[in-house]
């Protein structure tokens, strides 16, 4: 089977369980931006000076995977979803990124104390952790701005993990620049 379907060149895609919306459809939108997300991730990982932000990307890109498949699922879908697939975004990895922001403050010693110039430190891994940042950011409007528009998602942590996704990646760039 070819990547190209073809089906796509009128402005629909698919959704899981065969339903078609347009390319624009709010769900399309979120789901692009979390690709985008992963795709920045994979960059972070590749020219990451340390291994924090390694270890980090790799296991967050896997959950975002999870996190695509939640997005992808239509409105209606969202019990058949729960028995069909099992990745989910779930408490426990929020709260394991919130041990990361706990690490990271307490071994960087780093406290917010205002804006930093991304990349102004001329560290790779510094500038591609704070680019993953902003497309973090943009792929968490999208998803809660789903979720307010009333498309139900299976789950309700995937706007609590890219919220903290954002904090540690912020703090990954700092480290990047401090190694």
């Amino acid at each position: 089977m070819s990547i190209s379907t073809r089906k796509g060149d009128q402005g629909t895609t698919d959704l899981l369980f065969g339903s078609r919306v347009p390319k624009n459809h709010p769900r399309i939108v979120a789901l692009g931006d979390v690709d985008e997300l992963n795709a920045a991730l994979g960059l972070l990982r590749v020219h990451a000076r340390t291994p924090e932000p390694k270890e980090v990307a790799a296991k967050v890109q896997l959950w975002l995977i999870g996190l695509m498949g939640e997005l992808a699922t239509p409105v209606g879908g969202e019990a058949k979803y729960e028995s069909t697939h099992t990745q989910q975004v779930t408490p426990d990895q929020v709260a394991y990124l919130d041990g990361w922001v706990e690490k990271l403050e307490r071994e960087g010693q780093f406290k917010f104390k205002g804006w930093v110039l991304p990349g102004g430190e001329g560290v790779p891994g510094g500038a591609y952790a704070d680019f993953a940042r902003t497309v973090c950011r943009r792929a968490e409007r999208s998803v809660y701005h789903l979720a307010s528009a009333g498309e139900a998602l299976p789950n309700e942590e995937p706007v609590k993990f890219l919220n903290r996704l954002s904090d540690v990646l912020w703090l990954l760039a700092r480290w990047e620049e401090k190694a």
